[in-house]
C-alpha cells in the first residue's frame, strides 16, 4: 500500500470515529422559561450524584448540601463528622414538561447502590445514606410507588436501604463542593450508570 493511500486511509478512519451515533439522542435542554419543580436526593458522595443528575434530561440546575438533620446551617465538618443527623444530598430543579420527578427517581435508583446502608463505595457514615427527601405529599406518593416497583423488580439482589424522609433544615454546601466534578474532571466519584431494567 501506498503511504499516501495508508495515510488517507487513516483519516478517514479518525474521522469516522469522531461522528457521533445517528441513533444517540441529544440530551433535552430545559427552556430558560419553562415550568420548574424540584427534588432532593441523597446517594453517598453529593458530587457523583449531583454530576449524574446534572447531566439528566430536563434538568435546568443542580446544588449540592445537607439535609434531613437536627441542626439548621450544617457545614462539612459537621456533617462529615456525623453527629447532626444530616445526609449529603443534591437539590435538581428540573423541567417537568421534560422529565419527571419519577424518571429522576429510576435514574437515581440506577447510579447508586440502594441497598448498602449507610455507604457508598469508600464512603461511610449516616451522611452518606440513600435517601429520598420529597417536597410535596404527591412527590411522597411517586417516591414510594417507585421504590416499591425497583424492590419488587429484584434488580438489585438485595432489599433496599433507601429511606423515603422529610427534608428539614437544607443547608446549601460550601462553594468547593458546588460543581465539584466539572471543577475537577477525574476527581472522586463512586457512581456510575447500572443497566438495570425497573
Amino acid at each position: 500500500m501506498q503511504p499516501r493511500t495508508a495515510s488517507a486511509l487513516l483519516s478517514a478512519l479518525l474521522l469516522a470515529t469522531c461522528v457521533p451515533a445517528s441513533n444517540a439522542a441529544p440530551r433535552r435542554e430545559s427552556t430558560p422559561n419553562g415550568p420548574r419543580e424540584t427534588a432532593i436526593l441523597a446517594g453517598g458522595c453529593f458530587w457523583g450524584v449531583e454530576q449524574w443528575m446534572r447531566n439528566a434530561d430536563g434538568v435546568a440546575a443542580v446544588e449540592v448540601g445537607y439535609v434531613g438533620g437536627r441542626v439548621p446551617h450544617a457545614t462539612y465538618d459537621e456533617v462529615s463528622d456525623g453527629n447532626t443527623g444530616h445526609a449529603e444530598a443534591v437539590k435538581i430543579v428540573f423541567d417537568p414538561s421534560i422529565t419527571s420527578y419519577e424518571q429522576l427517581l429510576l435514574r437515581f435508583y440506577k447510579i447508586h447502590d440502594p441497598t448498602t446502608k449507610n455507604r457508598q463505595g469508600n464512603d461511610v457514615g449516616t451522611q452518606y445514606r440513600s435517601a429520598i427527601f420529597p417536597l410535596s405529599d404527591a412527590q411522597r406518593t411517586t417516591a414510594k410507588v417507585v421504590s416499591t416497583r425497583v424492590e419488587l423488580s429484584r434488580q438489585w439482589g438485595r432489599p433496599l436501604s433507601t429511606t423515603i424522609e422529610s427534608p428539614t433544615n437544607w443547608s446549601t454546601a460550601e462553594a468547593y463542593h458546588q460543581d465539584y466534578l466539572v471543577k475537577h474532571p477525574g476527581g472522586y466519584d463512586n457512581h456510575y450508570m447500572r443497566k438495570l431494567s425497573f
